[in-house]
């Protein structure tokens, strides 16, 4: 049994609220509770595990559980990320590289042992461990690449968000309209939601004067936690509406 959602649009819709929440609560952590980036990663990489070694343990998908776990990747990307672009230094554009190489190897590594990067069928612990390293890696990466476009590239944080949507639009497209392969789109999709959501949550939380509209980490992250909340408690009856009826099917 297949322990990942169904790739609809409400399956992006939350994606991408859960990365931009995991942006503007990374941040409340790191800056604005001044925990600082270390401190922020090894606390927020703590959550991750063990919210991850519930999921791996778990027997079926539970929406709830799914949406923590992802939660958790993306604020742990975030701290993760600017540790290593503002402490250590590397800087957005070296931290990107160093991040894409490891995705990369890891989808290498993917593809070689089980000869196809489809997510459709998540059922094996090996298969599962590599799909949760993949995310956690690709919403760091994400967060490298929106932090990159809105403060290294000049286009600020609104036009690094319109960049990033303008590129989904294309493999939206492109999934309707070639013969691309549909796996390769999602992943392409996957990792770019990240950065969407990073831009995007700069643009919730930074002041007018830095191109945001000035909500704050704390009333942005509200906001966005009550938006995943109420879709991951419409997929949990979803959910349950759909065992329900496998079971008088089978009686």
């Amino acid at each position: 049994m297949s322990k990942i959602p169904q790739i609809t649009l409400l399956f992006w819709i939350m994606k991408i609220c859960a990365t931009t929440l995991g942006e503007t609560a990374g941040d409340l952590l790191s800056m604005t509770l001044n925990v600082g980036y270390g401190a922020s990663s090894l606390i927020l990489i703590g959550i991750f595990l063990a919210t991850l070694i519930i999921q791996l343990v778990s027997k079926s998908y539970h929406p709830i559980l799914y949406w923590t776990v992802i939660l958790s990747t993306s604020t742990a990307g975030t701290t993760i990320s600017d540790y290593m672009d503002r402490t250590l230094g590397l800087g957005y554009a070296k931290g990107s590289l160093i991040l894409v190489t490891i995705l990369v190897a890891i989808f290498m590594f993917w593809k070689y042992r089980f000869g196809t990067l489809s997510v459709t069928n998540i059922n094996t612990l090996p298969l599962e461990i590599l799909y949760w390293t993949a995310i956690l890696f690709s919403n760091t990466l994400g967060t490298a690449l929106g932090d990159f476009l809105a403060d290294s590239s000049g286009l600020g944080f609104a036009g690094g968000a319109l960049l990033i949507a303008s590129l989904l639009g294309l493999i939206l497209a492109a999934n309707y309209f070639t013969e691309i392969s549909k796996v390769a789109l999602f992943w392409m999709a996957f990792v770019l939601t990240r950065p969407f959501g990073a831009t995007l949550g700069d643009v919730l939380t930074k002041t007018h004067e830095k191109g945001g509209l000035g909500y704050g980490t704390i009333g942005s992250s509200i906001v966005l936690l009550s938006i995943l909340v109420a879709c991951i408690l419409f997929t949990t009856l979803q959910q349950r509406g759909i065992t329900a009826t496998k079971i008088a099917d089978n009686e």
